[in-house]
This record gives structure tokens, C-alpha cells and sequence, in this order.
């Protein structure tokens, strides 16, 4: 079977109804990725060629084919404690405040490195006294797929690689004979973070308020008005004074509700008057 050639046509009915349906924004200059992220999945459905494809998309019953595409196209390389001064610099705020209760959203989860990095830290800041025990951890993202796998909790040990050698022996279990080279979190620390799907694109009701929310590299996928809107729409569940932490590469994304710069791409909500 040839190759299917993705053409402009194709292209523009198969980016138009992402950004549609879920916000997605692909500009011309990554045909060449979603060509590639497509490619064998149009192969694998037996399909003749990138126009049949987006036939199915756009079907009334798709099988379940739109949310496997979006799966294709969004899913990033991520791994635990990503991005470690936005964990140094939680670790600095909780140790000054002391909270009781803390209510955390890891807001673009993928496969839950994010979310169980800060459990780990969340978990070590009880422990020593600086934390309640009253504190959670919500993860949401697009694609159920990768919901499914962070609720198992199971990872190649290369993701793991910035957690140190305590941690990993707290919070951690080694696979063995078949499982080797995996490494699973232990289940007290997976029963502290629950996982759910959600569009942030769509409306947002009663989801927080929360003190802390990581957004952090998925505002690339978006156009500037939707990132906006995305924005807005995120902040709104963070408590006045809470945190929130953007991906470093992103920059600052203009919105309308007012955040102090407290280092790059991490912020404090304004009060409210």
C-alpha cells in the first residue's frame, strides 16, 4: 500500500474541524506534523487516503475515530518533575504559608507525570509538618487514552529520571522479570489523585476554586484568541491569590484577569475588589 499523501484540501477540513470541535489550531506550517502523526492510522484503517479519513471524522459515527485523532496530534513527551523550578518555587510557597487544606489542578494531565510529581512533593511537605493532610490533586485532559494509562500509574523508568533516589523508593515500585525497566506508583500516593476527561476549550463549571493550577505546555496548540479564552476560563477556578503555572516555552498569554509576574511563566491571581 502507498503512502497517503496529505494535501491542502484534506488538511484544511481535517485542522478545521479540530479547531472546531476542541480548539485545536494547526497552521500550515504543521501539515508536515500532522502528516506524520496521521499517516499509519490512516494506513491501519485500511483507507485509500487522507480525504477518506476525514470523511470519518466528520461522520455522524466515527467509532470513536475523532478522539483517537486528537489523541495523535496532541500527545506531548513529558516526564516527572518537568520544568523543577515551578516545583522548587511551590515548595518555597508552601513552606511559607503552611496551608491546612490545598487544592491542586494539574488542568492538561496527559499521562499524569505532572499531577504525581507534585503528589510526591505535596506527600514529603506532610510528612515534615509544613502541609495538612487535607490536600488533592485533579487531573483532566482531552484524550481518555492517556487518562487511562496515568490512573494505573506505570511508566518507563527513563520518565522518572529528575525524581531522586528517596522519593523513588517512597513513593515508587520497581518491575520485575517482565515488568523491568517500569516503574508503578504506589498506590497511596495514586489514591490522593483523581483523573478525569475535559475539554478547556468548553465551559467550566464549579470544577475548583483551587490553590494551585498547572496549565503548562498545552497553550501551544491553540490560536492566540483561544489561548486567551483558555486562560480566562482556567483562572476562574483559582482562588484569589492562588498559583498558576504556564509552560516556560509558552510566554506570557494575555488574558483579562489581572496576575503578578513571580517568576517566568508562574503567577499569583490578583484579589479580587
Amino acid at each position: 500500500m502507498s503512502t497517503p499523501q496529505l494535501n491542502d484540501r484534506s488538511f484544511g477540513r481535517i485542522t478545521g474541524l479540530m479547531h472546531e470541535a476542541v480548539g485545536l489550531s494547526f497552521t500550515r506550517s504543521k501539515k508536515a506534523l500532522v502528516s506524520a502523526r496521521l499517516t499509519n492510522r490512516v494506513q491501519q484503517l485500511g483507507l485509500t487516503g487522507f480525504e477518506d479519513y476525514a470523511d470519518l471524522l466528520e461522520g455522524a459515527d466515527d467509532g470513536g475515530e475523532f478522539q483517537m485523532a486528537v489523541d495523535l496530534l496532541t500527545t506531548n513527551e513529558t516526564y516527572f518533575f518537568r520544568e523543577p523550578a515551578h516545583f522548587a518555587l511551590l515548595q518555597a510557597e508552601l513552606q511559607r504559608t503552611r496551608p491546612q487544606k490545598l487544592a491542586v489542578w494539574s488542568a492538561a494531565s496527559s499521562f499524569g507525570d505532572e499531577a504525581y510529581s507534585t503528589a510526591m512533593l505535596l506527600a514529603d511537605l506532610q510528612a515534615q509538618g509544613t502541609l495538612g493532610a487535607d490536600w488533592s490533586i485533579l487531573g483532566t485532559d482531552i484524550s481518555e487514552r492517556v487518562l487511562q494509562s496515568a490512573v494505573q500509574g506505570i511508566y518507563p523508568a527513563e520518565r522518572l529520571r529528575e525524581v531522586s533516589p528517596q522519593r523513588l523508593k517512597r513513593y515508587c515500585l520497581r518491575g520485575e522479570a517482565e515488568s523491568e525497566g517500569f516503574v508503578q506508583v504506589r498506590e497511596s500516593l495514586r489514591e490522593r489523585v483523581r483523573f478525569g476527561q475535559l475539554n478547556l476549550c468548553a465551559p467550566i463549571d464549579n470544577l475548583g476554586p483551587f490553590d494551585v493550577i498547572f496549565l503548562r505546555n498545552v497553550l501551544i496548540y491553540f490560536d492566540p484568541p483561544t489561548k486567551s479564552a483558555v486562560v480566562d476560563r482556567v483562572l476562574s477556578q483559582l482562588r484569589p491569590g492562588g498559583l498558576l503555572f504556564l509552560g516556560t516555552a509558552e510566554g506570557r498569554v494575555p488574558c483579562s484577569t489581572p496576575l503578578t509576574v513571580l517568576a517566568p511563566s508562574a503567577y499569583r491571581k490578583g484579589n479580587e475588589r
